[in-house]
């Protein structure tokens, strides 16, 4: 899979350990790595990352090779790769992050309402 042809659209609906060099992830984790998206690691199950978009650098859950389940957005970059690291994979991630998109969802942060 050529890495400019990954999606960055979400998808409809789908423990923190290191990512597993299979011969199938690897070539997924080899486009996602080309396409910008660092941090790459698994949470309960779900292949999350971090990736820079135009205005926004978000907390990207449940990629696959067709696109996302969601992204929590943040306004820098060093808030979403903190709260990343530190997230365990259950309810929101930490840190200042504004909306959470994808996935029939358009959340904004409960502490800024």
């Amino acid at each position: 899979m050529a890495p400019s042809s990954f999606p960055v659209r979400p998808r409809a609906t789908r423990t923190d350990q290191p990512v597993k060099a299979t011969a199938a992830s690897n070539g997924l984790i080899d486009a996602l790595s080309a396409s910008g998206y660092t941090e790459i690691r698994v949470l309960r199950g779900q292949l999350c990352a971090v990736k820079k978009f135009n205005y926004t650098t978000a907390v990207v859950v449940g990629l696959d090779d067709v696109g996302y389940q969601r992204r929590y957005c943040y306004e820098h970059h060093a808030d979403a790769q903190a709260a990343l690291l530190a997230w365990d994979g259950h309810e929101h991630p930490s840190g200042p992050w504004i909306k959470c998109k994808g996935g029939g969802v358009d959340l904004l942060n409960p502490d800024f309402c």
